[in-house]
Order: C-alpha cells, then structure tokens, then sequence
C-alpha cells in the first residue's frame, strides 16, 4: 500500500473541461464526482486534478489567491471533500497540483509584499533593485514572453515572475516561506488527499546573486517563437538549493501512509535528465514527471534513449511518463502522419502502459482525442493570444471532455467556456463505450493487462537492439514488448509466441517470422518463461 504509486496509472483531469454540473459551462467539482464511476471501470488507479484553488484566473487556476480553498468556479471545501469520499469508496487515489513556485497578484501575501521594504512579508517575493539605466535586474525571461521582471511602483523594485506579471514567485529563499508551504500541504494532506502534483517543481529557488543566464546552443539559425527558448536558463531555476527544500516537503509526507509527490521538471534537453535523478533519489520525490515525450519525436532511438536515459541517471529514481497534458497538442495530433488514426492512438496506449515507470493520461486521450483548431477569437489562453500564430496556445487541448454526440458534447447544458467542435464530437464516450475495436475498449483492455502483469508494473527494461523504425524491450522475465513506429510493414524473426490474451495490433506470427503491419505491435512470451529472441528477419 504505502508504494501503491510505483508503476501505478493516473489520470489527469482538466477540471474546467471534464464535466459541468450547473450549466454555466465550466467544468466543477459535483460534475468530476458524477465521473468517478468511469474513470474506475477505466482501470486506473489514480485522478489527478489540475487546480481548483480561489484564483483570478488569468492563468486558469495557476494563478492562486488562497491555497486552502476552492474557487467558487468550482465549487465549495465540501464538495471537494464528497469527491474525496467517492473517489476512496471506488478505489480511487486522488491528486491534487500545488502550485507555490509563485502566487497571484491577488494573493493577500503579495499585497503586503509590495507595501514596504520592510513589513513583514517584505521578502516572501523576489524583490530586486533597477540597474542604475533602470533597467531590470538581469536578463531573465518569462516563459509567456518579455522580461522576467515588473516594475513596483509602491516598492520602486522589480519582482521577479517566470510567467505572467500577474503570478509573482515566491522567495523561498525565505525559511517563512518554506513553512508556510508546508502548511499547506498539511493541510490537504490531513483532509485526506492521497499526494501532490507539484507543478513547475524545479522553479522554487533563483539565483540569490541574480546572475545572468547565457545562451541556449540552438538547432538552426532560425529564431524560436518565444524569446525564452534562446536562453540556458542555469541561474533562474533549478537551483542546487532546491533539493533541501524537497527533502523538508519529503520529510512530512512520510509522516503520512502511503502519500506521494510527483515533481513537474522542465528544463533543457542536456539538463533534464540529470534533474530528475537528483530530484528522486531516496528522501526527496516519489516520481519526477518529464516532458521529454510530450514533443513530436516518435522515433524508437528518442523512446529508447530518454527511458536508458532516466534509469542509467537515476537507478533508484522513479519517472511518470506521459504522452499528452493540458499544456501540449494532443499526441494524436502530433503523430497523426504515423499512421491511420486509431491505429495511432492503440499503438501510442500499447507503448505508453507498457514503458516502466509510473503513466499518466490526460482527459479524453482515452478516446484517440485530437487537438481543437481554435481561433483567434476563440482564444483564453496568455501566450497563444501574445503568440499568435505561430503558436496557438493550450486551449486546442483544453476543450471540454465528449461524453455524447449531443449537443456540446454532453460537456454542459450551458455554453461551454471553450468550443465543442465537430471533429471532437466524433471522438465521444457513448460511441466508443462497448464497442469493439475502439480506442476507448482498448485503453481498458490495455489497462487491466498492465495491472494484471507485474512485470509491466515494476518489472526491468531491457531494449532490444532492433533498427529503426522498431522499438522492442523485455520487462522483467518472459516478456518482449515489440512495436512498429510508421506505416511500413516489417518483419522479425522471434522465438517465442504471442503471448494469450495480450493485447496486439497489426500482428501475425507464422513459425518463427513475426509481421508487424503499419503501427503494428505485440507482446511476447518464451516457451519456457525466459524473454523471447527478437531479431531483424532477413530475405
């Protein structure tokens, strides 16, 4: 019970877009509760719920005013606490994101904050000096574009905020700061919550001497959209600092059975990596959740290196591997030129539940979901509205979940705070539900495979050396994992046999030559328990 997040399954639920229940068209906390019984004959184990926290929503929620009560939006402490309820009488575990890297504007600590020098929250934000020009600080970024600094006028400083002027960062360099943190998780882990996403995990601590951040090597000489990706940004996040802060927050969740952190890091490609193994060694987070498939790489060489990659760096860590979230285009979108729809939405299920670590799967993905085409004037989301078009924002993957083919997809009675549209109406719950052949029936029959196998659970990875475009690994005993990553057929030579009643895709076996067709996969088990070979088959 007390590692019953090891290998386990989360769900990710957008709370503005999963169910309304009071026809204002957002979703609330009595619509996810009604939910419950899907998400559990679904076969995870775990919800994760994006934040439901009092907020001015500039940044949905990411912006938080009161970190120990729920937005009117979504509804009250008690209706939290009847989902809490319903979620542990299905068998559910529920998450909860904690966002306290930085706060709202609105948050009474910032207007104290602000007010003086020398008050008593006067250092619980990052407060800076002009540069004689009256410049900023330094040269750090926001990630939703400009300066990283704003200018006070009541203080006459700059304070720092790595996204919107409107979300100031907390100092954590301030021991205050770091216990009243833990107040908070104190105070959702003693009304029953069973762990914590902890989004933007690596931005707590700055660069207290407020060095300048150097430059980002780049891929080509073509600027990105957004300035901030041109910068190592070495001084402004991931500091050293922050890994006594994770032990100070590992130390109270160990007062409590069976709770778990789940880190978000986000960090460049030659960072990361060495982030999340510092960041889950023993004492510190439970799971590091990475980014590093949430791209458009889908290649068996990028699969390959980031799983070796994490377990070589970190061999006592534990990852959470996801494909889709509330920030990035639907990977049925992303990977759509791979193949046939809903043969890419099985093939990425298959790969995804069978990677060792912990999953996790973002609403309506289930259902081969693919990204809304928004338009500009359809847009709530900061950086798509400053970015556009090159970038469109996070609102194509954020539109409300498909329950039916009626009207707003079933979402709400109301108007729907983002369009339900039709090619997302396509892709509902009561269409899929029963039906053979589905994405939905597949991602349950997947499911309950994994959990029914250990050694899809917590069972070692092996790769296989097999070309490109072929992915295959072993797990644990008696097991292959074999996937074709395009729309080609190819052939293996195996000795073995597909395993009974284990999902497959596009595969048939004829003596000892396996053909996996276009994003074809299957699942294989030696005669007499040992992993099957698996080897390119030559003419």
């Amino acid at each position: 019970m007390s590692e019953w997040w090891r290998g386990s399954v989360t769900y990710q639920v957008y709370p503005r877009s999963f169910q309304d229940s009071d026809g204002d068209g957002i979703g609330d906390l009595a619509g996810i509760t009604r939910r419950l019984p899907y998400l559990a004959e679904l076969g995870i184990e775990a919800v994760w719920l994006s934040p439901i926290f009092k907020s001015p929503m500039a940044d949905m929620g990411y912006d938080v005013s009161d970190y120990t009560d729920i937005d009117p939006l979504f509804g009250t402490l008690s209706d939290f606490d009847a989902l809490l309820d319903t979620a542990h009488d299905l068998g559910l575990k529920v998450i909860i994101d904690q966002v306290i890297s930085h706060s709202s504007d609105q948050h009474p600590f910032f207007a104290q904050s602000r007010t003086s020098r020398d008050g008593e929250k006067s250092d619980w934000y990052v407060w800076a000096d002009a540069l004689p020009d009256g410049s900023p600080p330094n040269n750090w970024l926001s990630v939703f574009g400009g300066s990283a600094w704003e200018w006070d006028s009541r203080r006459r400083q700059y304070y720092l905020h790595n996204f919107l002027p409107s979300q100031p960062d907390l100092n954590f360099h301030s021991p205050q700061v770091q216990d009243w943190a833990l107040s908070v998780l104190k105070f959702w882990l003693d009304r029953g919550v069973d762990g914590f996403r902890l989004d933007t995990v690596n931005y707590y601590f700055h660069d207290a001497a407020l060095r300048a951040n150097g430059p980002l090597a780049q891929r080509d000489n073509r600027p990105p959209v957004n300035p901030y990706e041109l910068q190592d940004h070495e001084y402004s996040k991931s500091r050293p600092e922050n890994l006594g802060w994770l032990e100070r927050m590992r130390d109270l969740l160990d007062h409590y059975e069976g709770r778990t952190m789940v880190g978000e890091v986000g960090d460049a490609p030659h960072r990361n990596v060495q982030i999340m193994a510092d960041y889950t060694r023993p004492g510190r987070l439970h799971m590091a959740y990475s980014f590093d498939m949430l791209g458009p790489e889908f290649t068996a060489t990028h699969f390959r290196s980031k799983i070796e990659g994490f377990f070589n760096g970190a061999p006592d860590g534990w990852p959470m591997w996801a494909f889709s979230n509330h920030d990035v285009i639907r990977h049925a979108t992303r990977w759509a030129e791979i193949g046939p729809h809903k043969a890419v939405a099985k093939l990425a299920a298959a790969m995804l539940l069978s990677f060792e670590g912990s999953i996790c799967l973002y609403q309506g993905e289930e259902l081969g979901q693919t990204e809304t085409d928004i338009e500009f004037e359809e847009l709530t989301d900061p950086p798509g509205i400053r970015f556009w078009p090159d970038y469109k924002g996070r609102d194509g993957c954020r539109t409300p979940m498909v329950w039916d083919a009626g009207p707003q997809g079933g979402f709400t009675v109301g108007t729907p705070w983002l369009p339900v549209k039709a090619a997302q109406l396509a892709q509902n719950v009561a269409g899929q539900t029963g039906r053979a052949g589905s994405v939905l029936e597949f991602y349950r029959e997947m499911i309950a495979w994994r959990r029914a196998n250990p050694a899809l659970v917590t069972g070692r990875t092996q790769f296989l050396d097999l070309p490109e475009p072929i992915l295959g690994f072993t797990r644990a005993e008696g097991l292959a994992c074999v996937f074709n990553l395009s729309s080609t057929p190819v052939n293996l030579t195996v000795e073995g046999q597909i395993a009974p009643d284990a999902p497959q895709q596009s595969a048939d076996l004829v003596g000892s030559v396996l053909t996996l067709g276009p994003c074809g996969f299957a699942f294989l088990t030696g005669a007499d328990g040992t992993p099957p070979e698996c080897r390119i088959a030559r003419p």
